[in-house]
């Protein structure tokens, strides 16, 4: 696997949430792209997501929609994701279209050359309801849980 590189987290004035991190995955940037943007593959290797389902025909490309649903904060959260870019192998934007807060998530790869490569995450957003309350711990809360991510 990799290791963890470097950490950004703050609660920005645009955001409530922005993190930042990046990671190293000995693999070639089209096992690890392909991969991370199958979300047939959540469940696998994201610790907090326990199911992913299709709300449009199944192929990656702007407008295709993902429910999924997961864990955090010891509830339940049921959000659907949709994709507003997508560049393969470079590029994946998604953002929540219905869910407990409004969320942006960018992937980015970066060949580093032919076995490894750099994954850039970012997710930022706004939390409301519930979960605005735990917006000053919610960074420190969305790094565990990504690196629980990266370890897997």
């Amino acid at each position: 696997m990799g290791q963890t590189k470097a950490w950004k987290l703050g609660v920005g004035v645009k955001y409530g949430v922005d993190v930042v991190t990046d990671i190293v995955i000995n693999q070639p940037i089209e096992v690890v792209s392909n991969y991370a943007t199958d979300p047939d593959h959540a469940a696998e290797w994201y610790v907090n997501i326990h199911a992913a389902e299709w709300k449009t025909p199944k192929s990656l490309a702007i407008g295709s929609q993902i429910a999924f649903k997961a864990n955090f904060l010891g509830r339940e959260l049921t959000y659907v994701y949709e994709i507003i870019e997508y560049e393969p192998q470079r590029k994946l934007v998604i953002k929540t279209v219905t869910g407990p807060f409004p969320m942006e998530t960018t992937y980015t790869w970066k060949d580093l050359d032919e076995s490894h490569t750099r994954i850039i995450l970012r997710n930022k957003g706004i939390p409301t309801g519930f979960s605005k309350l735990f917006t000053p711990f919610m960074s420190t809360m969305m790094k565990r849980q990504i690196i629980k991510t990266y370890r897997r």
